[in-house]
């Protein structure tokens, strides 16, 4: 039976995918489930930043280890070439506090047939669709929500092309467990967009203050438009993130046809 576990921060990151499937909370970490007949999917998020997102992976282990994981979520981009609203596979993530860097290639060595073929889908490097083989996508994990200014000091110092604040602490625990990493996100503000200060609407847990946030906004009008159109890339970097997970975890849509999989064809 095998396990894939899909991390993100936020619920909006996984609300296209996780439509259907069982549902939890325990604490700060709100977990979904999605179980079939060779093993089961799980999803979660703990809320933004590192130790949120180790949170997170830790209830996912609660109920046992996981064959693979994938970290999921909303992304800024480093690059005016990457579209908004779009998912990127990423090759490899760095972490900006420790200079770690991390493959999302194999991770594990298979000693047995049995390990080959729960690990069957998860051998080869995630190459995305438009993605020509061979391309290589980096992210970079800040401490931060990164606004213009610190786009442009991560992009030319770490010739990145996204930026995220939780991919590094999701690959650096499944490099200690021996567990195949990969990463999917969806670009939600471009590189040159001119965004309030989310920082201030972080609370130390990770979670989002959005009634703070809408406050701030409302007396703040020139920063309507670009928001709007952060909340419409976010909408469809979520779908586009649904369909790229579900691509690499069912390649064929194998396990969706015969297991009836929650609004799949939606």
């Amino acid at each position: 039976m095998s396990r894939a576990a899909i991390i993100a921060a936020m619920p909006g990151e996984l609300k296209p995918l996780v439509r259907g499937w069982a549902h939890e909370r325990r604490g700060h970490v709100k977990l979904w489930r999605w179980k079939f007949d060779e093993g089961e999917w799980v999803a979660a998020c703990g809320g933004a930043g590192v130790a949120a997102a180790t949170r997170a992976f830790a209830e996912v282990e609660k109920d046992g280890a996981p064959d693979l994981v994938i970290s999921i979520g909303w992304a800024g981009a480093l690059s005016p070439a990457l579209e908004t609203g779009r998912a990127y596979g990423v090759s490899g993530v760095l972490d900006a506090r420790t200079g770690e860097r991390f493959s999302t290639d194999m991770a594990s060595n298979p000693e047995d047939e049995e390990q080959l073929q729960v690990l069957r889908l998860r051998s080869a490097p995630l190459r995305m669709t438009g993605q020509e083989e061979g391309q290589q996508r980096w992210l970079v994990t800040s401490p931060i929500v990164a606004d213009e200014a610190e786009k442009q000091r991560l992009a030319s110092t770490y010739q990145a092309d996204l930026v995220d604040m939780e991919a590094a602490a999701i690959a650096r625990l499944a490099q200690m467990r021996r567990i195949p990493f990969y990463c999917i996100k969806g670009v939600s503000d471009g590189f040159t967009d001119k965004l309030p200060d989310f920082n201030r609407f972080i609370r130390a847990d990770g979670q989002f203050d959005l009634t703070r946030m809408v406050l701030f906004s409302i007396l703040r009008p020139w920063y309507w438009p670009s928001l709007m159109r952060m909340g419409e890339n976010s909408n469809k970097a979520s779908q586009s993130m649904r369909e790229a997970v579900l691509d690499f975890l069912d390649e064929r849509a194998y396990t969706r046809e015969r297991n009836g999989y929650p609004n799949h064809k939606h």
